[in-house]
C-alpha cells in the first residue's frame, strides 16, 4: 500500500517561498512510469495541477505557475519537494501530493495531468495560508 504524507509550514508570509515535502512509503518514487504531482485546492475552487516529477527525475509544470514553481526529489529519503516562490494570499489552499502512472506512449501535457481521476494515491492534504 502506497502512502503519501505532506509536511511543511501551515502559514507563509506574502512574497516568501512556500516549501512542502511529500514523503512516500510503500513504493519507490523511482519506479518506472510513475509521476509524482503537486495539486492544490484554493477555498471554494476546484483542484489545480501544479507540476510533477517523474520516476527518472524529469520535471513538468503548469504553464500558469511555471515561473514560480520548482519540484525536486531526494531519492535516498523517497521524498519530493515543492517550492512556490513569491506567494500571495491567492496561493492559500490545501496542497496535495499524488501519484499517477503514464504509459511510455502517453504524452504528458498539463491537461492530461489535470485529470484527477487518474491519480491512484493521494496524501491527506495540508492547509497552507498566505498571510502577514
Amino acid at each position: 500500500q502506497v502512502q503519501l504524507q505532506e509536511s511543511g509550514p501551515g502559514l507563509v508570509k506574502p512574497s516568501q517561498t512556500l516549501s512542502l515535502t511529500c514523503t512516500v512509503s510503500g513504493g519507490s518514487i523511482t519506479t518506472n512510469y510513475y509521476y509524482w504531482s503537486w495539486i492544490r485546492q484554493p477555498p471554494g475552487k476546484g483542484l489545480e495541477w501544479m507540476g510533477a516529477i517523474s520516476y527518472s527525475g524529469s520535471t513538468y509544470y503548469s504553464p500558469s505557475l511555471k515561473s514560480r514553481t520548482s519540484i525536486s526529489r531526494d531519492t535516498s529519503k523517497n521524498q519530493f519537494t515543492l517550492q512556490l516562490s513569491s506567494v500571495t494570499p491567492e496561493d492559500t489552499a490545501v496542497y496535495y501530493c499524488a501519484r499517477r502512472r503514464l504509459s511510455p506512449a502517453q504524452i504528458l501535457t498539463a491537461q492530461a495531468m489535470g485529470v484527477m481521476k487518474e491519480y491512484d494515491y493521494w496524501g491527506q492534504g495540508t492547509q497552507v495560508t498566505v498571510s502577514s
